[in-house]
């Protein structure tokens, strides 16, 4: 892999974000620190085996509940749809807060899988997260 030293990327910097942004992933060395950077595009073509995934059940009174697979996200509403619009929105709003706090929470033992999904539902709006949703069979 060509990693380029921090030195040589802040004389050459608009170059090297052309080559980020229309030819591949720049890859920075600085000292001990590692980086890349990437064009969103690619970002998203990456991400695309992500899914979100959630199980569906059906209440007595006829409501749905969505339980979100990979975040700890459940939804309940007066129909499918409205609770897939709920579970996207939910899902932008965590992905906002863990951006947020990323620091912390990105080293959490039991939040480090959340990164991905994260990536994904920050570049995307709530429609097209609902079009990212993958529905498993629940069971009552």
């Amino acid at each position: 892999m060509n990693v380029l030293s921090a030195t040589d990327v802040r004389k050459n910097w608009s170059v090297t974000l052309d080559k980020a942004i229309h030819e591949k992933p720049v890859y920075i060395k600085r000292t001990r620190d590692n980086l890349a950077i990437i064009n969103i595009d690619t970002m998203k073509e990456a991400l695309s085996g992500y899914r979100f995934t959630f199980r569906k059940y059906t209440e007595d009174d006829n409501s749905v509940t969505l339980s979100s697979e990979e975040f700890d996200i459940v939804v309940n509403d007066k129909d499918e749809y409205t609770a897939e619009l709920t579970l996207a929105r939910d899902i932008k709003e965590y992905a906002e807060d863990f951006y947020e706090n990323f620091a912390t929470w990105s080293i959490a033992p039991n939040r480090r899988t959340h990164i991905p999904y994260v990536l994904k539902a920050l570049m995307l709006d709530e429609e097209v997260i609902m079009e990212e949703l993958t529905c498993l069979d629940g069971r009552n």
